[in-house]
C-alpha cells in the first residue's frame, strides 16, 4: 500500500507544480494591475537581476535566441493542431491518446513557462510609473508654438548634422567599424545615461540583427524586444542611419522601460549624447517623423511650408529600406506585404491594450509629448555634441 501511496505522489507533484506556475503569474499580474508600487519595486530591484542572469546567459549566442525560440513555437503550435485533428479519427487507439496527451500536457508546460517568463521580463513593467513624471515640464499644457519651435529645432539639427556626416562615394553615410562598432557604442550610450536614468545601469546586453529580416521588414519593424530571451534585436536590412536609434532603443526596453515613447525618447538622449557623431544623427533622424507629422497635423499645410524646410540630403538618409532592398524584398518573399504589415499592426496594438495601453499602437507617438516635457521651452544653442 505503501509502495502504491508513491506512485501516485509522484505523479501528481509535476501537476501541482504546473498549476502553482500559472497561479504565480497570475498573483504577479494581478498584483502589478492592481499597485504601481509593486511593479516599479520589482522593476527597479528584482527585474535587474534577470536581466543580468538571464540576458547575459542568451548574449553569449551569436544569433538571436529569440528568434529560433519563436520559430520553434510556431512549428509546436503546428504539431499541436494536426495531433489534436488527428485525435478526432484516432481517439480509439489507446497508444495515440495516450501520445496525444502527453503532448498537451507538455505543452501546458511550455505554456506555464512561457507566461511565467513573459510576467517577469515584460508584462509588469507596463504597470511602471511612466517616464514622463520625472520630466521637468510634466503637467505642463503646450501650444501649436511650442511644438512648432519644437519641430524647427530638430529639423534644424538633422539640417545640421546631415553635412558632418563621413560618406562614400555614393554619398551613403559610413560609420567606422561597422555593425559591432555601432553595438558596442549602443551598450556604451545607454549605459552612459544611467547617471540620469538608473534603471538603465547594469548589464548591457548585446544588439542582435535578425535573421528573419525580410519577415521583419514586411512589418515595417526596426526591430524587436523579446522578453523570453531577454534579447535587444534589430532589422539587419534596414538602411544605416536607423541602426543606432533602434539599438538603444530596444536597450531600454531590456531595462524595464517597456513603453514604446520611454523607449524612444531615451535612444533619443542616448543616441544624442554620444561621441559618435553618426549616433548623434540617428537619434535627431529617430524622432524626426514623429514631431514633423504631429506639427503638420496640427498646423496644416500652410503654415507648416512657413517653417524650416528639411534637406534632401536629410530626406535621403531618413528611409527605411532602400529602394534595392525594397525589390529584393518584392522577389523573394513569400507573403504579401500588405498582408503581414496589417496583420502585424493587428498584434501590436492587440499586445499594448492587453497590458493597459489603452492608446495601443498610437503610444509610439507620445515621445512627442516627452520631448516638449523634457526641453520644456528650453533648447540649447548647439545641437551637436562635442
Amino acid at each position: 500500500m505503501k509502495r502504491n501511496y508513491v506512485r501516485i505522489h509522484h505523479r501528481k507533484t509535476p501537476v501541482t507544480v504546473l498549476i502553482l506556475l500559472f497561479f504565480l503569474s497570475g498573483v504577479l499580474n494581478a498584483a502589478a494591475w492592481r499597485s504601481t508600487a509593486f511593479a516599479n519595486w520589482y522593476t527597479n530591484t528584482l527585474f535587474p537581476v534577470f536581466t543580468s542572469l538571464y540576458g547575459r546567459l542568451t548574449s553569449l549566442a551569436p544569433f538571436s535566441v529569440g528568434e529560433r525560440l519563436l520559430v520553434i513555437g510556431v512549428l509546436w503550435v503546428l504539431d499541436l493542431a494536426v495531433i489534436t485533428l488527428l485525435l478526432v479519427f484516432l481517439h480509439r487507439r489507446q497508444g495515440y491518446r495516450r501520445f496525444a496527451g502527453h503532448f498537451w500536457y507538455a505543452t501546458a508546460w511550455v505554456a506555464a513557462i512561457v507566461l511565467l517568463i513573459q510576467t517577469f521580463g515584460c508584462f509588469i513593467q507596463y504597470h511602471c510609473t511612466p517616464l514622463e513624471r520625472s520630466l521637468p515640464g510634466y503637467g505642463t499644457s503646450y501650444t501649436l508654438q511650442d511644438l512648432a519651435d519644437l519641430r524647427d529645432y530638430v529639423v534644424t539639427a538633422c539640417n545640421t548634422l546631415a553635412e558632418e556626416m563621413p560618406r562614400d562615394a555614393d554619398g551613403a553615410v559610413v560609420c567606422e567599424g561597422g555593425e559591432e562598432a555601432m553595438q558596442k557604442e549602443a551598450q556604451k550610450s545607454v549605459q552612459n545615461l544611467s547617471s540620469a536614468y538608473p534603471r538603465l545601469s547594469g548589464y548591457q546586453v548585446r544588439p542582435k540583427p535578425l535573421s528573419f529580416s525580410v519577415f521583419v521588414s514586411q512589418q515595417y519593424m526596426q526591430g524587436y524586444y523579446f522578453p523570453f530571451s531577454m534579447e535587444a534585436n534589430y532589422n539587419e536590412l534596414m538602411e544605416l542611419m536607423n541602426k543606432p536609434f533602434t539599438m538603444c532603443h530596444e536597450l531600454s526596453h531590456t531595462h524595464g522601460y517597456i513603453y514604446e515613447d520611454d523607449a524612444n525618447f531615451l535612444a533619443f538622449l542616448a543616441c544624442t549624447q554620444s561621441d559618435n557623431p553618426v549616433f548623434r544623427y540617428s537619434g535627431w533622424l529617430g524622432i524626426l517623423n514623429y514631431v514633423d507629422n504631429a506639427f503638420y497635423e496640427n498646423a496644416g499645410k500652410t503654415v507648416y511650408r512657413e517653417h524650416v524646410a528639411i534637406s534632401d540630403t536629410v530626406s535621403q538618409d531618413n528611409q527605411f529600406l532602400s529602394e534595392e532592398t525594397w525589390d529584393m524584398i518584392g522577389r523573394t518573399a513569400k507573403l504579401d506585404t500588405e498582408t503581414v504589415k496589417k496583420a502585424a499592426d493587428t498584434y501590436v496594438d492587440t499586445t499594448l491594450k492587453a497590458n493597459g495601453v489603452s492608446s495601443g499602437k498610437i503610444s509610439y507617438s507620445h515621445v512627442v509629448a516627452l520631448l516638449l516635457e523634457y526641453y520644456n521651452g528650453t533648447f540649447p544653442e548647439e545641437t551637436s555634441a562635442p
